[in-house]
């Protein structure tokens, strides 16, 4: 064999030899660089693991506080509330109170009328139920009053100076009104009930019907 021959095929062999052993060298170290990242060598994990079997890994931080964000930004399901009944809701019986909604007060005359001296002036009152059924309602004179104002002035009301309770309850059949007619003596009025009430002055005077919550249109009238 060429000696030249034998001299590259030798020197191949030799750098070959110095390749692997470097090779196994630099695994050697990678091998025990993780074994230190990990927090120790195999044989002490093993027996850590080995003598607390019970020992559970410590939780996720990054989970727990994803579940945390989730249960305190979940909407609780709503909570039907419960079906109350309401004395509106229920049928109504004939003979019950009326209810003020299913009331009309109305009141005709003194619309700009004009009323001589001597005259008194007459009012008509209605009222009507349009419930369902026959229904009771109270029509006395402190119950359904009938006032007369002149501004602010306070002139004349059927709840002054009134005899006994003053009630007068009145059945109230669908849509058939109740009406009262009553004329004013001109006179004032007052809850100190004096005995010679003033007669009222010429002037512009408003009348109006009350029922509880209710009130009728007004009507304007005039004295001489």
């Amino acid at each position: 064999m060429d000696p030249d021959t034998m001299r590259e095929d030798g020197g191949d062999v030799y750098w070959r030899r110095r390749m692997s052993v470097l090779v196994a060298v630099l695994v050697v170290v990678a091998v025990v660089a993780w074994a230190c990242s990990s927090g120790g060598s195999g044989p002490e994990r093993a027996s850590s693991a080995q003598s607390s079997p019970s020992a559970t890994p410590a939780p996720d931080p990054l989970l727990a506080g994803l579940r945390t964000l989730a249960m305190g930004t979940a909407s609780p399901s709503p909570t039907p509330s419960p079906t109350k009944t309401t004395a509106s809701a229920r049928p109504k019986r004939p003979g019950e109170p009326c209810a003020e909604e299913d009331l009309v007060l109305s009141l005709q005359g003194g619309r700009d009328k004009v009323y001589a001296g001597g005259i008194p002036p007459s009012f008509i009152v209605t009222l009507v139920n349009t419930g369902p059924v026959m229904c009771k309602a109270d029509v006395g004179p402190r119950a359904m009053e009938i006032r007369i104002t002149s501004g602010a002035d306070r002139i004349w009301s059927t709840a002054d100076c009134v005899s006994g309770d003053g009630t007068d309850i009145k059945e109230l059949q669908r849509g058939v009104p109740y009406v009262h007619t009553l004329s004013w003596d001109r006179r004032r009025s007052s809850t100190d009930c004096r005995s010679t009430p003033a007669y009222a002055l010429p002037g512009t005077y408003v009348v109006t019907a009350r029922l509880g919550k209710l009130r009728s249109t007004k009507g304007v009238f005039h004295l001489r």
